[in-house]
């Protein structure tokens, strides 16, 4: 499951391969690692149905029957969209796009000295050119964080499918949906849901590499 995405890329690059009308995000240049429940970027449709960027807090409402306390921190990863949880946010207008330049996956292995899994990152080539995941976002009314208490928020999740075979050696559960040109962009904002979650399927073998270390190391957070 991925848990951590880098998003290091300039306001234009979003804006040339999104191509919004509005922009709620004051032009940011995002160049940070983005945990679960962080404000990140999206691009989604606002309620004329015009392309916006605007920002989001990562994780969607988790199902009632999987909450143990009144704090929902959200669900960032999401397998089955066609479940009855999830079938609600599946129309164009609460779909998105998630712009990123790696994502991550912790290695099953840890290491034997600081027993820390490893952490492997995967990009689309050694320059991290600008992608998006495959999202959906709305608006929510819970507790994210207990000190924080209730709060209205904007918050988006992407949709998984199994790995190609980049990844499966390293996290062989899933990998985000990945898009990668305006044409799948336009299908996945506009597209009815049965045509649009068509592209929930592994990016190409030959699209997706997996950095090596020197660069990998590039990304590594800070936070861990």
């Amino acid at each position: 499951m991925c848990n951590l995405y880098n998003a290091t890329t300039t306001h234009e690059a979003m804006r040339q391969l999104f191509m919004p009308i509005h922009d709620l995000t004051n032009r940011l240049t995002p160049q940070i690692d983005i945990f679960p429940d962080y404000h990140a970027p999206i691009g989604r449709k606002n309620a004329d149905g015009e392309r916006e960027l605007a920002l989001a807090r990562w994780g969607m409402p988790t199902p009632r029957q999987y909450l143990k306390s009144e704090v929902d921190s959200g669900v960032t990863n999401i397998r089955n969209p066609t479940s009855s949880h999830w079938r609600r946010w599946m129309g164009p207008e609460s779909r998105c796009v998630v712009p990123a330049t790696s994502f991550s996956e912790y290695g099953r292995v840890a290491d034997p000295v600081t027993k820390k899994k490893p952490i492997y990152w995967f990009a689309l080539n050694q320059e991290k050119p600008l992608f998006w995941f495959a999202g959906i976002w709305t608006s929510w009314y819970s507790v994210r964080k207990k000190k924080e208490g209730p709060v209205q928020a904007d918050i988006f999740a992407f949709l998984t499918t199994d790995p190609n075979s980049v990844v499966a050696p390293i996290h062989p559960q899933a990998m985000p949906v990945i898009l990668t040109t305006t044409d799948e962009i336009d299908v996945w904002m506009n597209a009815p849901a049965e045509e649009a979650l068509k592209l929930q399927r592994p990016l190409l073998d030959e699209q997706l590499i997996l950095l090596p270390q020197s660069a990998a190391e590039e990304d590594q957070p800070s936070l861990l």
